[in-house]
């Protein structure tokens, strides 16, 4: 159990892909806004106002009556944009606290430990340092336990008199203000978990915080139910986690835009999605010992349907983009079947360990894998992604997603680069 004494604070942006859009199109101020995921197949996020006029996430794009489509810009995930805004976001949020956690990509929480300062005003200068430095708004919630400032930051987004900060570090009216949050809001409160405690007329996190102990234990996972009711209470026990976990496996695959019919096709796909896995080793300080991929045709069109998947060990750990990528197309072509049209294709990378556990030996390549490496990740990182890239990733990638409606990558691609004219 932590210190009782901790406050954490929570800020999370606020409907965050569309904020990012929002940024290079002031027009769409206040306007409903939705954003699609893969293939530009269902609603993954959207804007108050488009939720206003019924939409709801999850919700397949082409079942949206035509009304309401009139009403609503829409745009196609753009993945690279978000997360470029997103590290930017995380970079001004760590000015604030000496140790934070990113939770995800547009929430993070900061320990304000031992600060003497008033938490509400700081949390306003959070607000006014985001929006003024990316142009993202930003809801702060600040409370003894996560638990407590995850359900501070929902009072503030909800609730527009509070003007996007809520502090409940103090005791006083606490139970006024969680009586507003309904259990299923809670976090980690599911919705089984909640249908469960509405059963039993246990509605709000006030009514949660002062359930017998015994019952809760018996009902709801013992240890990790007695957690959240704790931290209801104003006892810590969910520490900030400032070391990220590293990835049990890496999974890198996409559904195609189109159907592909070609083993080059196919090579110029896995190619890519290894880059983008041998990446995220190599941030994490890791390597893979084995090496999975698939391919699979469409199964909801009555055509022939060919699913298959190959898995290699490799000779000693590795996160090189070079090797993987022959590892990979090698085992590629020998599940490759032609005549088939294919949907998908992924590639997932295992048996994971940290650089510092590898152990060479006389066989493994020489410097030059490493120096690749280290030149792909230093310009990429430098001018965007993929700036600089493998050759068999192909250039003009006819089975990338559709995403008929996606914007510009502003922040990460100069061709796209934002033109002001005066």
């Amino acid at each position: 159990m932590e210190n009782k004494n901790k406050i954490f604070a929570l800020v999370d942006c606020n409907s965050f892909y569309a904020s990012c859009e929002r940024i290079f199109r002031p027009d769409l101020r206040d306007k409903p806004i939705a954003i699609l995921s893969n293939n530009d197949g269902c609603i993954v996020a959207m804007t108050k106002e488009a939720k206003e006029l019924g939409v709801t996430r999850g919700e397949p794009y082409f079942k949206i009556p035509a009304d309401t489509r009139k009403k609503l810009t829409v745009f196609s995930s753009n993945y690279s944009m978000y997360g470029d805004i997103s590290h930017r976001v995380m970079d001004i949020l760590a000015e604030f606290s000496p140790e934070s956690e990113i939770y995800s990509i547009d929430e993070s929480f900061l320990d304000l430990t031992g600060m003497n300062i008033d938490l509400t005003e700081y949390g306003k200068e959070i607000r006014k340092k985001v929006k003024w430095s990316t142009g993202i708004p930003v809801s702060v919630g600040i409370g003894k336990t996560k638990t407590l400032a995850k359900l501070a930051n929902h009072i503030a987004k909800k609730r527009e008199k509070f003007n996007g900060v809520v502090d409940l570090s103090s005791d006083e009216n606490i139970d006024k203000y969680l009586a507003m949050v309904k259990v299923s809001s809670i976090w980690g409160v599911g919705r089984k978990l909640s249908a469960k405690l509405e059963r039993k007329n246990i509605i709000t996190a006030k009514d949660l915080k002062y359930t017998s102990d015994g019952w809760i234990q018996r009902n709801l996972g013992g240890v990790t139910g007695m957690r959240t009711v704790w931290e209801l209470r104003g006892i810590s026990c969910i520490p900030l986690d400032t070391i990220p976990a590293l990835n049990k496996g890496i999974v890198s695959s996409r559904s195609f835009g189109k159907s592909v019919e070609t083993l080059s096709g196919l090579k110029e796909a896995v190619s890519s999605y290894i880059s983008i896995g041998a990446k995220k080793l190599r941030k994490q300080k890791t390597a893979a010992s084995a090496l999975t991929v698939y391919i699979k045709t469409n199964r909801f069109k009555d055509e022939p349907q060919y699913n298959n998947s190959i898995t290699y060990k490799t000779p000693y750990p590795t996160s090189s983009t070079i090797e993987l990528t022959e590892y990979a197309l090698n085992l590629l072509e020998r599940i490759y079947k032609d005549g088939y049209k294919y949907k998908k294709a992924g590639i997932m990378l295992d048996g994971i360990v940290p650089n510092t556990a590898i152990q060479y030996s006389l066989f493994t390549p020489d410097k030059f894998n490493a120096d690749v490496d280290i030149a792909l990740d230093t310009v990429n990182k430098k001018w965007g992604r993929n700036a600089l890239f493998t050759a068999s990733s192909g250039i003009n990638r006819k089975w990338s997603m559709r995403r008929e409606f996606v914007s510009p990558r502003y922040t990460t691609n100069w061709n796209e680069i934002l033109k002001i004219r005066i």
